[in-house]
């Protein structure tokens, strides 16, 4: 069977709808957004179906069904429970030449409910004609994805300007030319940032044959920690818009093979050591392919706006005339805790975050060590995997108890990723011997205790008992989990028979 695509202009028409279930509600519901008129033909109505009743949105008749309320419709669903009044509804309807729909009988229907992504005045309908309404639906979900909220106010706004696109570009071929530009464009861009007001004014500079609008744009696009799934969808458009895309070397290669297959990947990442890219480079990169009027996405792991120098790659922008767009991503403090099973917060363990970076020594030199070292407060080191003796040292030097737990997570979210937990007096130590490399996020605070028993994620963390030897660390293994709280009250517990010793001398004894 194939069918014939058509959308109904069903607005003030009348349409009966025959059966009172949850099935005829959701019919109704769609039918009233459409602007029908809509009776209901059932002995028993939903709370909804009824509250409509009284509002005196929809009309009721209570009685069986009968061939005369056929008059004057335009459109007939049969969607109740019994097969029989379902199979009456439609022989009568054929018989007067009106379209029918039967819920879930695609052989008696003559018309069937396409699922509908709505970006109104643009309707988008995927049918199955009726035989997998499910698979209908499935791509719906794919596509609503993929499609922004903003295609609706640019249909309107191509829609206003249709009839002076025709006397401005007479030929087809221009006309085509014309729409690509306002679709793909700036125009499309300032809608997406909801400046429509903007967005009206450029279309007329670009009706009106305004060279400058030759520029491309760049959107600023966080990509998230590793896992393809954490990508925002505006992101995942994005990706899907983009002619050319510079990436940082922590994108992962699932997140970029969402990208549009045709657009040209260049790898802008910048590591220690090892500088292949400088920030002046891709300013330079971004610059080039703008002005070409390309449409560049400028792909950060993580957020543009943490520790992603994003903020001075929008002065670059701005400065030279570049329009651009910030999609924020999850950045790595999220999603590592996450996905390690620490929460950064805890209404008994810490009230406050403190995100940082300490890569280098200049950055060391510019914290607060006094602050970072109070308690019940969670520390986020972005970038210190190199510093992390240096770290520990600090915070010790400053009066942070050597017992405050600590997880290093590796590969945060990917599927490599790896958890150390340990207290602040092993971290150096811990990291060694397990061999953490970047990219890899250090969460300090009470929270982290937390991670051996909510960790759900990879492989379990790797803790003290992680590396014993013998009889002793195969009990240590065969324990049961602590509790948190266990956790807790056991690294801050003191050592009754042991001799005192300074936050230096612990920092100093670690290999």
């Amino acid at each position: 069977m194939r069918l014939y695509p058509l959308f109904a202009d069903l607005s003030r028409r009348a349409v009966l709808v025959v059966g009172g279930g949850l099935v005829a509600e959701r019919k109704v519901a769609a039918l009233l957004h459409a602007g029908a008129q809509v009776t209901v033909n059932a002995p028993e109505l939903t709370p909804a179906l009824r509250r409509w009743v009284e509002q005196g949105t929809i009309a009721h008749r209570a009685e069986a069904f009968r061939e005369a309320w056929l008059d004057r419709v335009w459109l007939v669903v049969a969607a109740t429970s019994d097969r029989a009044t379902n199979a009456l509804v439609a022989e009568m309807a054929g018989l007067r030449r009106l379209f029918v729909n039967v819920v879930d009988d695609a052989r008696l229907s003559s018309f069937h409910v396409p699922a509908v992504i709505d970006r109104a005045p643009l309707t988008i309908a995927i049918s199955s004609g009726g035989h997998a309404p499910m698979l209908s639906r499935l791509l719906r979900e794919r596509l609503e994805a993929l499609l922004d909220d903003s295609l609706g106010a640019l249909a309107g706004l191509a829609a206003r300007l249709r009839p002076r696109v025709r006397l401005r570009f007479p030929a087809a071929a221009a006309r085509r030319r014309f729409y690509e530009r306002l679709f793909a464009g700036p125009v499309a861009s300032l809608l997406r940032q909801g400046r429509q007001r903007e967005a009206r004014i450029a279309a007329e500079r670009e009706l009106a044959g305004d060279p400058s609008f030759d520029t491309g744009t760049v959107v600023l696009v966080g990509a998230g920690p590793g896992d393809p799934g954490l990508l925002t969808l505006r992101g995942l458009r994005a990706l899907n818009e983009a002619d050319v895309i510079l990436h940082d070397r922590l994108v992962s290669a699932e997140v970029l093979a969402l990208a549009r297959r045709d657009a040209e990947r260049i790898e802008v990442g910048k590591q220690a050591g090892n500088h292949r890219a400088t920030q002046e480079q891709i300013h330079r990169l971004m610059l080039e392919h703008a002005q070409a009027g390309r449409r560049v996405v400028r792909l950060k792991g993580g957020d543009p706006f943490v520790f992603g120098r994003g903020g001075e790659e929008l002065e670059f922008l701005r400065a030279h005339g570049i329009g651009y767009e910030v999609v924020p991503g999850i950045t790595a403090a999220l999603a590592c805790a996450a996905y390690a099973g620490v929460p950064l917060t805890h209404r008994d363990h810490a009230q406050s975050v403190r995100l940082l970076t300490a890569h280098c020594q200049s950055s060391q030199d510019t914290l607060d060590w006094a602050a970072l070292a109070q308690e019940r407060q969670t520390l986020a080191v972005y970038m210190g995997v190199g510093e992390l003796a240096t770290l520990q040292a600090r915070l010790l030097e400053h009066g942070r108890s050597p017992a405050t737990p600590f997880a290093l997570v590796e590969n945060g979210s990917r599927r490599g990723q790896r958890v150390v937990t340990g207290a602040l007096a092993e971290l150096a130590g811990r990291a060694t011997v397990h061999a953490v490399r970047s990219p890899a996020l250090l969460i300090l605070g009470e929270v982290a205790a937390l991670a051996p028993t909510l960790a759900w994620f990879g492989v379990p963390p790797l803790g003290a008992a992680a590396h014993d030897t013998g009889d002793a660390g195969r009990a240590a293994r065969a324990r049961p989990a602590a509790r948190p709280d266990d956790v807790l009250a056991a690294l801050h517990r003191p050592d009754p028979f042991a001799p005192a010793r300074s936050p230096a001398s612990i920092a100093g004894a670690l290999p």
